[in-house]
């Protein structure tokens, strides 16, 4: 039987994440200010032709797959990416807390967005704080960190855009927004997991020093629409 995890972003937008979906019975995918991720109830070559005329402008979508997609001529393929799958061991005692982080709103949008366009976390878009749950540190006015939750392929709660500013490196705000991330997590019966690419071995440590395990590899298609 399938994990609902093989197929994350489709389990997202018809489980935790349904009130963002548009789409039909094959394909849904994010508004577009939202995120750039679609699900296919099948992944296959069959399913990229139905969204290419399912979605309505040109991409990027990003496809998450278990194992590697044909891409159909009318689409190009903007970038590949394998990437590791991590959940969070919930047998292990979570170390606390030790930071008050702020419940992002709205009005810090323009901050939320130069942090990540300055640290590139992944795709971060206007509105994708409509997923809820991002929190964050400060200096004074100025956001320093971040990280909030992405896709909800309930029961697991995708961590997501973990940053710091570069001049707030080395003081363990984003181990703290993790854990922070986790502990919220869990309270709401939640499961944790990440995407991590498999070559950023940096983040790749430290997430497994935590307690995060490596679920499976998968593989992430950038498409655009070839008109």
């Amino acid at each position: 039987m399938e994990h609902v995890l093989d197929n994350p972003v489709w389990t997202a937008l018809t489980t935790g994440n349904a009130n963002l979906a548009f789409g039909n019975e094959q394909v849904k995918y994010y508004p577009r200010e939202v995120a750039a991720f679609v699900g296919l109830k099948e992944n296959s070559t069959e399913s990229l032709h139905l969204l290419y005329d399912a979605t309505p402008h040109d991409g990027p979508h990003i496809v998450i797959t278990p194992h590697k997609l044909e891409i159909p001529k009318q689409w190009k393929l903007a970038r590949y990416l394998a990437c590791y799958q991590m959940i969070y061991d919930t047998t292990l005692t979570t170390p606390a807390v030790t930071v008050d982080p702020v419940l992002l709103t709205d009005k810090y949008i323009p901050q939320m967005m130069e942090l990540t366009k300055l640290t590139n976390p992944g795709p971060f878009f206007e509105r994708t704080i409509d997923f809820g749950h991002y929190y964050g540190l400060f200096d004074g006015d100025k956001l320093i960190a971040m990280a909030g939750q992405r896709m909800h392929s309930e029961p697991y709660a995708e961590i997501s855009a973990v940053c710091t500013h570069p001049d707030y490196l080395g003081r363990g705000y984003a181990r703290q927004l993790l854990l922070h991330q986790i502990h919220r997590i869990i309270a709401a019966g939640g499961l944790p997991y990440l995407h991590v690419r498999d070559d950023n071995e940096r983040p790749f440590k430290i997430y497994e020093s935590m307690g995060f395990v490596t679920r499976k590899s998968l593989h992430f298609y950038v498409l655009v629409k070839n008109n």
